[in-house]
């Protein structure tokens, strides 16, 4: 426990947290050389409105919608008679055992989805969409602009599929067709313009994510604007915590994903030329608002399927398209951990029906049993350098600071002698590092957690306060979260046992208090994370003072002694890795000796 071992650990620590919450630059699928037309900001795709809706809302004079003088079509265009058609605004409902969808006969828009067997955290339907915060138009270009927007439909209802038709003075019309299946959470779409004279065309969509969680600020930081690639749906992002747009080609699919649920938009061939923005939202209902406008590949037909799903890694995984990458798994190491290991444990544990804090005690607990063979080593590995230590104390008093590569050289010896490797300890602990962070981002991911109690816990995906504070404390928070703080306890009493147990160094006595300095930083982090993350981390200090105490029965030091001491007489063989320390050692103790001299 030097110095160089304290930083060492710190350092790793560091880096394996970074890597958690980042990854890697995936293979840009960006136009580079359309960089300039990328939209400045979301009010540019927001706040950009159809010409023939516009002059509709500007006008207050009615035409005669029975005929089609070159006066009505100057003014109105060959839309003329889905503008002005009599009658009120229509509603229809689409619904099946997941979805309850309603669109409006007024631009053929889907003005509320309601996602079934969910609710808010004030006990609320799950609604992804509603008339307020979210609309959508299909854009034409014919002798002018035209926007969906802007004229009625006429709806004709056949079980769940809706079609609704707007008048064209040529005698066509243009059709929308929604049809939605059973035990789904896809939604298909068609607009058909064929014969409309149609040259151009495209989809506007934006929307406002709604509040949906307890912890505003959780969901904040997992909301955002997501997307794949045409070939091979490669998924990217854009920007999770400020303002952020982009221009695309080709791309598959695009997604308004929240942190358990996601709006997504999926081609039936791929969408071209996309813009893309995003922008955070300074409000207590709302976390971020987000756009999208794409050219579709038929300018007379576009087809697509809307998803309004939530985020359950199954689920997405089985619609295909890489839409299970909108739940954070970690990258690399971590998300195969995660996707090959813990979610089909927890998929067999939640199969028998258990309460899922009983669930994340028994993956604990195997876990834990996995892992054992390498706590074993670790345990055996430090009981080996705490026998050694009156030796090395020895060797440290003997060469003192003036003989620092003699003294390294000769504890590289008694540890060549004895058969003991100084790292022997930390590399199974390095090696659990990956199963520990793939963790972290599973359990606040983890949907199956959403809303369900354990003990004083109403909810596991997201903080258990057992009091609310009447103030805020930065890096804090503003309540007690009663499993951070038993986590925090047990890992200060697991510091506290360890350091008994392990040799430290006198030289720098004060080190081992720098060791207690991690739980107090994790007590504020932790705090607002998910209680189940907490409470699985207090489970598993548990655990590791069950095994500890275990092996401390079994292991005898004194037999480790012995046997260490037999060792000596029989060495043996250096090492390549000894021997180039000890090389290393020598060329210091050499350039030294030629300094002093030349002094």
């Amino acid at each position: 426990m030097d110095l160089n071992t304290i930083i060492g650990f710190a350092l790793i620590g560091v880096i394996l947290v970074w890597f958690s919450y980042t990854r890697p630059e995936p293979e840009t699928i960006k136009n580079s050389a359309d960089t300039e037309a990328v939209v400045d900001s979301l009010n540019s795709i927001v706040n950009s409105q159809a010409e023939g809706a516009q002059e509709l809302e500007n006008s207050s004079e009615l035409v005669d919608s029975s005929t089609y003088t070159q006066q009505s079509i100057q003014k109105f265009g060959l839309f003329n008679s889905a503008l002005q058609i009599e009658g009120k605004e229509e509603f229809f409902t689409l619904e099946n055992n997941k979805l309850r969808l309603v669109i409006s006969s007024l631009g053929g828009q889907i003005i509320k989805a309601e996602v079934k067997n969910y609710q808010t955290f004030d006990s609320l339907p799950i609604e992804l969409i509603k008339l307020e915060n979210s609309q959508w138009s299909y854009e034409m270009q014919a002798e002018r602009i035209y926007s969906s927007k802007g004229l009625f439909f006429k709806g004709e209802m056949a079980g769940n599929k809706l079609t609704l038709s707007a008048p064209h003075s040529s005698g066509q019309s243009l059709k929308i067709v929604y049809s939605l299946e059973d035990e789904s959470y896809a939604l298909h779409m068609e607009v058909k313009a064929a014969g409309l004279g149609i040259t151009q065309s495209g989809f506007q969509w934006d929307m406002d994510a709604l509040r949906q969680e307890l912890n505003l600020e959780a969901e904040n930081q997992q909301t955002g604007l997501y997307f794949a690639d045409h070939e091979k749906n490669k998924v990217d992002n854009l920007s999770l915590t400020g303002q952020d747009s982009e221009l695309h080609e080709n791309l598959r699919w695009v997604a308004f994903k929240q942190q358990f649920f996601s709006s997504v938009l999926v081609a039936q061939d791929k969408f071209t030329k996309v813009e893309l923005a995003s922008l955070p939202l300074e409000s207590e209902s709302s976390t971020k608002r987000m756009g999208v406008r794409m050219r579709s590949t038929d300018d007379e037909n576009f087809a697509a399927d809307w998803y309004f799903v939530p985020n359950k890694y199954s689920t997405l995984k089985e619609y295909g398209y890489n839409m299970d990458e909108l739940i954070p798994m970690g990258w690399g190491i971590f998300g195969w951990i995660n996707r090959g290991v813990v979610i089909n444990i927890f998929k067999w544990l939640e199969s028998y029906g258990m309460n899922y804090g009983i669930i994340i005690l028994i993956m604990a607990f195997l876990i834990k049993l996995v892992l054992f063979p390498l706590t074993y080593k670790s345990y055996l590995s430090m009981a080996k350098m705490r026998v050694l230590k009156p030796e090395m104390d020895e060797l440290n008093e003997k060469f003192k600071d003036k003989e620092a590569v003699k003294k390294q050289q000769a504890l590289m010896e008694l540890y060549r002698k004895a058969g003991v490797n100084p790292l022997g300890g930390c590399v199974p602990v390095l090696l659990q590092f990956p199963i520990l962070i793939a963790l972290f981002r599973f359990f606040p991911s983890s949907i199956e957690l959403r809303q369900e109690g354990f003990l004083w816990a109403n909810d596991l995906s997201t903080y258990d306060s057992i009091y609310n504070l009447p103030f805020s404390i930065p890096f804090y928070g503003d309540h007690v979260s009663l499993f951070t703080l038993l986590m925090t306890l047990s890992t200060l009493l697991y510091t506290y046992f360890n350091n008994q147990m392990t040799p430290q160094n006198n030289q720098f006595p004060q080190l081992k208090y720098m060791m207690y300095l991690m739980p107090v930083v994790f007590l504020g982090v932790f705090n607002n994370y998910a209680s189940g993350l907490s409470y699985y981390y207090f489970v598993a200090n548990m655990l590791t003072f069950g095994q500890q105490f275990g092996i401390r029965y079994f292991v005898n030091d004194e037999a480790i002694h012995a046997k260490l001491q037999e060792n000596k007489k029989n060495p043996k063989k250096q090492s390549k890795f000894q021997k180039r320390l000890e090389e290393i050692a020598q060329k210091q103790q050499e350039s030294a000796n030629r300094k002093t001299r030349r002094q």
